[in-house]
């Protein structure tokens, strides 16, 4: 590594109502003792990554300007929406939730010594960079035989779906739900469940979601658009005992229609009538917004119930360092099986401004997952 530099993708909302990403030329910092400088080869676009590369743009009114190698977007945030922008106007941000790369620097601390020349993945933003200096405890060592690919995505995806099974196991329920479920997070956490014997009702939109995850050994499917969604999710409900569920959409009806349909599960059971529903209590976690409009829901499952966020760092933090260190190592150890991760494309920072990746990514569609190699055709 010769250079002093290096390309970091960073997006900026004005106070004019414009969005705008570009590439900056950054100084690739020397690591502290108890830090490690990773060569980025590898980072997923998540979900969680489009609310700050995105902001509030709206992206139909996309434009790019620049050069091929260092593109420029801009897209306009609608009136609207500015005040929801408050808190970072004017500011360049950079993105990028987790990534993996290869370790070509460290400080001279023994944790710091033992990662150099390592594989690692890493967490704590700022990933869409060809270079990142972050501390040596920040850094999970892959197995001898994974790739940067491999553990790009081993940090979000896998601990929020061991987050929810634990979120669960702890809050005293037996079975649960999830919706968007055919994603790539829905994908894995069906393996999981599979693997630890977990009942999960798996809720999709589409007949081509539901196939998904039937071949992939899902017995509990229900696809929204069935005329008949509401039954077979009860029915599911009652087969299965699910009384909590994590909702991607967080907009809409659906968080109130699964809590309907808990209750009505469990009254197939309940020996006596109570006016104030069932006692048994009934969760739901909105953890995404993939519909941003109200959530809506009527009451008609009774008293024993709840509706909150859940987010997987605050979740982290509350079960411990040594808990969440747990989990850790145990994407570790199934990273190509149970934690595995697919990509429809890898692009380079460059590439990854373009409209027509942005197209792919951009919607959040099913199967659609973009992976990103800072040092793409960098030698």
């Amino acid at each position: 590594m010769t250079a002093d530099t290096a390309l970091q993708l960073r997006s900026l909302v004005r106070a004019n109502g414009e969005l705008e990403l570009s590439l900056q030329r950054i100084p690739i910092p020397e690591p502290g003792p108890d830090e490690v400088l990773v060569r980025i080869e590898a980072t997923p676009i998540n979900p969680s990554d489009l609310g700050l590369l995105f902001g509030a743009a709206d992206m139909t009114t996309l434009q790019v300007s620049g050069t091929a190698a260092e593109p420029v977007v801009t897209a306009r945030v609608p009136d609207k929406l500015m005040k929801a922008m408050a808190g970072r106007i004017d500011q360049s941000l950079p993105v990028g939730n987790e990534g993996a790369g290869v370790v070509v620097k460290a400080g001279a601390s023994a944790a710091a010594q033992a990662l150099l020349g390592k594989t690692v993945a890493l967490i704590g933003g700022e990933m869409y960079a060809q270079y990142r200096c972050i501390a040596a405890r920040a850094c999970l060592p892959l197995p001898a035989d994974a790739t940067p690919a491999d553990g790009a995505s081993c940090f979000v995806n896998p601990l929020t779906a061991l987050g929810m099974v634990e979120t669960m196991r702890r809050e005293g329920h037996s079975a649960l739900v999830h919706t968007a479920a055919a994603s790539n997070l829905g994908q894995m956490l069906n393996r999981l469940c599979l693997k630890d014997g977990i009942a999960l009702v798996n809720i999709v939109r589409k007949p081509e979601q539901e196939a998904i995850l039937r071949e992939a050994g899902a017995q509990f499917v229900c696809n929204q658009s069935s005329p008949n969604f509401m039954a077979e999710l009860t029915d599911a409900l009652a087969q299965t005992g699910a009384t909590i569920a994590f909702d991607a959409i967080g907009g809409g009806k659906l968080a109130g229609q699964i809590l309907s349909c808990m209750e009505a599960a469990i009254n197939r059971k309940a020996s006596e009538y109570s006016r104030y529903g069932s006692a048994t209590h009934k969760q739901v976690y909105l953890y995404g917004m993939l519909d941003p409009s109200p959530t809506e829901f009527s009451r008609s499952f009774g008293m024993a119930w709840g509706m909150g966020g859940w987010l997987l760092f605050p979740f982290l933090q509350k079960i411990g360092p040594a808990a969440a260190q747990q989990l850790r190592e145990r994407v570790a150890a199934e990273l190509k099986t149970t934690f595995a991760s697919h990509y429809t494309r890898t692009v380079s920072l460059a590439e990854a401004l373009s409209p027509e990746a942005i197209a792919v990514y951009g919607v959040r569609a099913t199967g659609a997952k973009v992976l990103i190699n800072p040092n793409l055709g960098m030698g």
